[in-house]
């Protein structure tokens, strides 16, 4: 029998923003009869002694962008490596897509099962083209890299030209990724992710180091992907998240501090203390 995990009743360690005066008591409930695209409960992840994640849980719905924050050392970044397999969890559980099991896969297995992952520091084939970029994340077999550029067939060719539409590269096509801005560069690694059509997007600090017009396409690119994909992005620019943040998760010693509306969880009153108001 498959394990289809519900969203539970009363999520483990969630502060309940109605209990500080957050939130409508009018608003609506959550559709509980519809499970989560990611399903993590009572993650923990303990190095030395210390707990980098103490009993986590956390509930992404399919097509969601989730905006993770929260001080250094909170625990996003591990919260990530779990996900991906990169790291195995003391404990707790980790579903993606209702069924598929994360703890029992590997790296590779858990990116072909749907998930890509896109750290801070951007990683493309500098001395590629854009296209040629694109090109090569279309194959995940390295083996075959250097026969791959008589081998492109229309179809593919026509995705490669979707993805740098999406990505506002198409009259950089043929330029060196080297040259690229920084941002550009960023873009084009979201680009690359694109190419594997994945349904869930980890996104670590996509703006860091960004100008202001830079952030503001990375923005106006990630609410276009939202609902084709799904997207959590961990961010200390909190006027980007306010740009793009309809739900926000609040993680402090590696548990969850609080989650809502932004506008709800930068006036809770512990956010402020513990990492807003710093």
């Amino acid at each position: 029998m498959q394990f289809e995990p519900q969203r539970p009743r009363k999520p483990v360690r969630r502060i309940d923003l109605m209990t500080y005066g957050f939130g409508s008591a009018s608003e609506p409930a959550p559709d509980a009869s519809s499970a989560p695209i990611l399903y993590i409960e009572d993650i923990t992840v303990s190095f030395d002694g210390f707990k980098a994640l103490d009993g986590l849980s956390l509930y992404v719905d399919d097509g969601e962008l989730r905006c993770i924050i929260g001080p250094n050392g909170a625990g996003k970044t591990t919260m990530m490596d779990v996900i991906t397999g990169k790291t195995r969890p003391d404990q707790g559980t980790a579903f993606f897509a209702r069924s598929v099991d994360l703890l029992s896969l590997s790296e590779p297995e858990i990116a072909q099962a749907g998930i890509g992952r896109k750290f801070q520091v951007p990683t493309v084939f500098e001395h590629q083209s854009v296209f040629e970029n694109l090109e090569l994340a279309l194959y995940t077999n390295k083996a075959v890299w250097p026969s791959l550029f008589a081998r492109l067939n229309g179809a593919e060719r026509d995705r490669i030209e979707e993805v740098l539409a999406i990505i506002g590269l198409t009259e950089s096509r043929y330029s060196r990724a080297g040259v690229l801005s920084h941002g550009q560069k960023q873009w084009l690694e979201i680009g690359m992710l694109l190419m594997q059509s994945p349904r869930l997007l980890l996104l670590d600090e996509p703006v860091a180091g960004m100008t202001h017009e830079e952030t503001e396409h990375t923005a106006e690119l990630l609410l276009s992907l939202a609902g084709r994909h799904t997207i959590i992005v961990v961010e200390h620019d909190m006027e980007f998240v306010r740009s793009i943040g309809r739900r926000v998760t609040v993680l402090h010693e590696g548990r969850m501090l609080a989650e809502g509306r932004m506008q709800e969880v930068q006036n809770h009153p512990k956010v402020i203390e513990v990492y807003l108001g710093a």
